[in-house]
């Protein structure tokens, strides 16, 4: 239980879900972490759960290049280093087909996916340790897609476009950078996306998208927070520009 015992990360959407989950196995294999949310007190939280000697947090968009800028000094100043960074923030967006799709809602995915991955990426290359990790959370949609998910898709898709790019330049540091694609997972986020792709109600929509899962069920957001530490630690030391798959089966 020590795979990250000395390694400090950062974790954007952490303070719920995957993210939270993330910092709890992180955390339990070693490693000090600083959380990066919308939610205050949800972050407070999530620090008083982890232990404020593992744990630190900061307010922040990920779309405000200065609030990025800023966590991640934050958490250099606590910590002293930055190994592993988790690039997890997002949004759904609305479904709807591309001709009724609302313009600003597109480029809010956009901006919190992409934007938000990129000013992730920016800021953090500089000072994460030669030999550091950086896993960007994309999506089985990343890899695939569906009717009505034009800007969750297309958000998606190119955060691994930029996940590769940043693989290649920063390869010669030995910093690896590499995308994750879960399926449904149990979380709020996803309840929300299936109630609203279905009209149903959170349990029987939940039923509907487990039968479009080879394996007929959702994943627990600690396993995705498995796969992330595989990618954050030596276990993948060989792995960058990778994609990888999480999602039952859903993307065969």
């Amino acid at each position: 239980m020590d795979r990250l015992k000395g390694k400090v990360a950062l974790i954007t959407g952490g303070e719920s879900g995957i993210g939270m989950a993330t910092a709890r196995r992180f955390t339990a294999e070693g490693a000090l972490v600083h959380l990066v949310g919308l939610d205050g007190e949800r972050l407070r939280r999530a620090v008083a759960e982890l232990g404020p000697e593992q744990a630190g947090c900061s307010v922040a968009d990920v779309t405000d290049e200065a609030a990025v800028r800023a966590a991640v000094r934050a958490a250099l100043d606590q910590f002293g280093t930055l190994d592993v960074v988790f690039s997890n923030a997002g949004v759904s967006g609305p479904i709807a087909p591309i001709t009724e799709y609302p313009t600003e809602a597109f480029r809010r995915v956009l901006d919190v996916h992409v934007l938000g991955a990129f000013l992730v990426l920016k800021h953090t290359l500089p000072v994460l340790a030669d030999g550091g990790s950086v896993i960007i959370n994309s999506s089985v949609v990343g890899l695939t897609s569906d009717p009505g998910i034009a800007g969750y898709a297309t958000a998606k898709h190119a955060q691994v476009g930029l996940a590769r790019t940043a693989a290649k330049e920063a390869a010669a540091r030995s910093i690896r950078v590499n995308t994750i694609h879960p399926g449904p997972t149990d979380t709020p986020f996803q309840a929300a996306i299936e109630t609203a792709a279905t009209g149903l109600p959170p349990a029987a929509a939940a039923s509907v998208f487990d039968q479009m899962i080879p394996l007929r069920r959702h994943a627990s957001p600690e396993e995705i927070a498995a796969s992330v530490l595989y990618l954050a630690c030596d276990d993948s030391r060989f792995v960058t520009g990778s994609t990888l798959r999480v999602d039952g089966g859903m993307s065969i």
